[in-house]
């Protein structure tokens, strides 16, 4: 028993001598929140789901019926140069208003110059089978022949597609070398974000859908009505690398 105990306390100074800076010098702080605002639109204009006419890049009309992603990994950093990492996943998703809105607890106070945010499931998670809360299959992000996660779920119709009732749908995920479709945004804050005991940050994240769809690949929809696989997913996993923007940073309990 004496054994197992230095072994224990032996393991838990090499861990904490290996452990990144952030988790060595920036003190956590009670009450303190950051939370994260998503806001999808389509050429500046509120996303609407089958209500709204929208044309992409090569003049096609289209509606969005679906559209919902996992973004993780996120981390604040510091005007030091450390950073604060939150790892868990989220499922934001259009169709349920609640999911637009994540809350950070008891954040490190300090001044924040910029974030980034990934969009995906990383491999260790992907190769743990089934799993609860966000990463429940329940919420139809995962594929059950492939035994892996959906990243983005974006579908619609359009006059342009050869498919039945003109429907197209890109389900896009893989995370292996020749298939990693894991992409991460990195964001500046316009200016410090200062974040202080008792108070929530909240900052507004723009999404702009239209962008999955134009940039830097326009997708055509006479041409490719659909991605379920391997082989178009990166095309579309490109695109939506750069899709968020920060529109507002708000604070509260100042």
């Amino acid at each position: 028993m004496l054994l197992v105990k230095k072994y224990l306390a032996l393991t838990y100074l090499v861990t904490l001598f290996f452990l990144p800076e952030v988790a060595k010098f920036i003190p956590f702080s009670k009450n303190t929140t950051v939370q994260i605002q998503f806001e999808h639109t389509v050429y500046n204009d509120v996303l609407k789901l089958d209500t709204a006419k929208y044309f992409n890049a090569v003049g096609q009309p289209f509606s969005i019926t679906k559209f919902k992603y996992y973004i993780g990994n996120i981390i604040l950093q510091n005007s030091n140069g450390t950073s604060y990492r939150h790892r868990k996943y989220y499922l934001i998703n259009e169709e349920d208003e609640m999911s637009k809105s994540i809350t950070l607890h008891d954040i490190p106070a300090s001044d924040y110059t910029g974030m980034s945010i990934t969009i995906g499931i990383d491999s260790i998670d992907n190769c743990n089978g089934v799993q609860s809360g966000a990463l429940d299959p329940v919420h139809g992000m995962f594929w059950s022949w492939n035994s892996g996660y959906i990243f983005l779920k974006l579908e619609g119709t359009s006059a342009e597609c050869s498919t039945p009732m003109q429907f197209f749908e890109y389900h896009i995920g893989g995370f292996t070398a020749d298939n990693n479709c894991i992409r991460t945004t990195s964001l500046q804050f316009v200016k410090p974000a200062k974040l202080k005991t008792k108070t929530r940050l909240s900052i507004i994240l723009e999404t702009a859908v239209d962008k999955i769809l134009n940039k830097p690949n326009s997708i055509d929809f006479s041409v490719l009505p659909t991605i379920t696989d391997r082989k178009n997913a990166k095309l579309m996993a490109d695109n939506y690398k750069d899709v968020f923007t920060v529109k507002e940073l708000r604070y509260e309990g100042r």
